[in-house]
């Protein structure tokens, strides 16, 4: 494999490493540098020309990580590598996927329009807010899915008298894929949202009394919903309360809510490095997942059994 090449950009430097080391390689040389404005500047120091570079970055929040990652696609694309593939452990404005309320944008189509652009002939992402986002991209797109790794660690633990909820309607199919592998019952919240990062708990659907539970999310952000979810358990008899989440954008004071929620453990991925450290939030890495992603990619091998959220294959 002496055409791969890895690369990363600085938004989740450590997991890149991770990647790379699990593909048996190392990281690609490349600078990226600010001006005293702000602008942002790449260059790759090592041949690319009739490579297969994989480029490594998530594009949370601030938005200088997504237009790093346009740079370095367009920087690989003039230096004639010949293919270019962006690898997103997690796919940042994905959550704004439809047009919900009069004029407002749909920054996931927006965001997947400037990254085909820019000149990507892949994408490898990770648990999208929404799979339709799939369909925003007319590249090919591989979506993985988290759930191997998350739901093997919690059948180690072997929780008793399991039940599996989804904190919304919209995570029913991610929680059904987790109930099914950890044999556990299925409970869904339903909820309303008054407003953006608000939310009400309404109704639980299904029993949790006298059972321990995990809540399956795909993000926690500011932790309102999530925690919110935990007092309503709490409230309704459950035992013990875990968590699982991909992504850990944890904005705001979402780790000391968490912290003061009773919550026994939330298990979140590093497709967003922890910028706060807490004794409640335990990390699962995703490297090895992405790096047999990326070597099959590369090898032109199928990966479909890599994101097939109903199966075991990892």
């Amino acid at each position: 494999m002496s055409d791969l090449k890895i690369f990363s950009g600085r938004s989740n430097r450590p997991l890149a490493e991770k990647i790379a080391a699990a593909s048996g390689k190392e990281l690609g040389s490349c600078e990226i540098q600010n001006f005293s404005d702000g602008e942002i500047w790449v260059k790759y120091w090592e041949n690319v020309r009739g490579s297969d570079v994989y480029i490594i970055q998530s594009t949370h929040p601030p938005a200088e990580n997504l237009t790093e990652l346009l740079l370095l696609i367009d920087a690989a694309i003039r230096a004639s590598a010949r293919r270019v593939t962006a690898v997103i452990p997690y796919f940042g404005y994905g959550r704004q996927d439809r047009k919900d309320q009069p004029r407002v944008a749909i920054s996931a189509k927006l965001v997947a329009n400037l990254i085909t652009t820019a000149g990507a002939d892949r994408v490898i992402t990770m648990d999208l807010h929404a799979p339709q986002i799939q369909g925003f991209f007319d590249i090919p797109l591989d979506h993985l899915y988290a759930s191997p790794i998350l739901a093997t660690h919690y059948k180690r633990k072997g929780i008793r008298n399991l039940a599996v909820v989804s904190p919304d309607v919209g995570g029913i199919r991610l929680a059904r894929a987790y109930a099914k592998r950890l044999e556990a019952d299925l409970v869904l919240i339903d909820k309303r949202r008054p407003r953006m990062n608000e939310s009400e708990i309404l109704n639980i659907i299904g029993e949790t009394k006298g059972k321990n539970v995990l809540i399956i999310d795909d993000i926690i952000d500011t932790g309102g919903t999530f925690t919110r979810a935990v007092e309503a358990l709490q409230a309704n008899g459950t035992v013990e309360i875990y968590g699982a989440c991909t992504h850990p954008v944890l904005s705001g004071n979402a780790v000391e809510r968490i912290e003061n929620s009773a919550v026994a453990r939330v298990t979140v991925t590093d497709t967003i490095p922890l910028k706060v450290r807490s004794q409640k939030i335990e990390v699962q890495s995703v490297s090895k997942l992405f790096a047999e992603a990326i070597t099959r990619s590369h090898l032109n091998k199928s990966i479909s059994s890599l994101f097939d959220v109903d199966k075991d294959k990892i």
